[in-house]
């Protein structure tokens, strides 16, 4: 199934806006650091579903933030989820060699520019979000940067990935493979749901409530994403197909089975919607993604 129709139009327009401000941000130089800045380029551009950019775009959108501002964060979103891939491919982690249908970052150039390429981007994000270009108020940079910092450390993001490699290792119960999904990769899904209201200082309810929807969004998506690996192609998927049950991965896929684990997700998807009741009809768009990432097939 394709994206809405509603949505299809935004996620490209989108996806396109976003992947100028990439362009702008990540230029290419030369001297010796040439090619780390091409490992950048090669991991960030063209390439990705951009969904987080979307969540940051049309978050932002509900309280009229500039587009220009807005693309920014979604730019840093975009080189913080590159950076994860990046290193997520690595032979020490999943070992995978192809992403977005092409070859991963390590076997495009070099494990070490690889691990470069990460780090690069990852301080390049916080550069971003700090820079005076991205909002005027440093009160609202500052709380960017700690609520990105929080998604993607120990507790977040990185603590999810350490969970994740322990459990090739461990039988982990459902409970414990659905906290670790929502370290691993729903809280940057929940902090790209909750960067717009950031950026438009909404209040807290306001910012709480896309916070919640995009922690049930995260969690649709991870399990959705999960079920594609047992269900699709290389081809369709961009990366290789698989891998999940041939490493023993812990997922509730695993756990469950295809069919329950599908329902959970759509479950989610649903309650994830429900939260967006506050903003009416200005969040249908938001409303549809919820149901895209449980009914796509890529």
């Amino acid at each position: 199934m394709t994206a809405p129709q509603s949505l299809d139009p935004a996620l490209r327009r989108i996806a396109a806006e976003v992947e100028a401000a990439l362009g702008d941000l990540l230029p290419t130089v030369e001297g010796g650091e040439a090619r780390l800045c091409e490992a950048m380029r090669y991991a960030t551009l063209g390439g990705g579903k951009r969904m987080r950019a979307f969540l940051v775009m049309e978050t932002a959108a509900l309280f009229s933030v500039d587009r220009h501002c807005a693309a920014r964060v979604a730019a840093a979103v975009e080189m913080i989820h590159a950076y994860s891939l990046i290193h997520d491919d690595l032979p020490a982690m999943d070992d995978d060699d192809m992403r977005r249908g092409k070859p991963s970052c390590h076997r495009a150039f070099d494990e070490a520019t690889a691990i470069l390429a990460g780090d690069a981007l990852q301080a390049r994000a916080f550069e971003v979000l700090a820079e005076p270009d991205t909002h005027s108020n440093a009160e609202a940079r500052i709380e960017l940067v700690q609520a990105l910092a929080h998604a993607i450390g120990a507790r977040g993001m990185c603590g999810g990935q350490m969970i994740d490699m322990l459990g090739n290792r461990q039988d982990l119960a459902a409970e414990a493979i659905a906290r670790m999904q929502a370290l691993k990769t729903g809280r940057l899904i929940q902090f790209s749901a909750e960067a717009g209201a950031m950026l438009g200082r909404a209040p807290l309810h306001q910012r709480n409530q896309l916070a919640a929807y995009g922690r049930d969004l995260g969690a649709a998506f991870q399990i959705a994403d999960d079920v594609l690996d047992v269900t699709a192609t290389a081809a369709e998927i961009g990366k290789t197909a698989g891998k999940d049950i041939a490493q023993g991965k812990a997922t509730l896929v695993a756990v469950w089975g295809v069919d329950r684990a599908r329902a959970q997700a759509e479950a989610l998807a649903t309650q994830a919607a429900e939260h967006l009741e506050t903003f009416g009809e200005d969040a249908n768009l938001l409303r549809d993604l919820a149901q895209y990432v449980v009914s796509r097939k890529s």
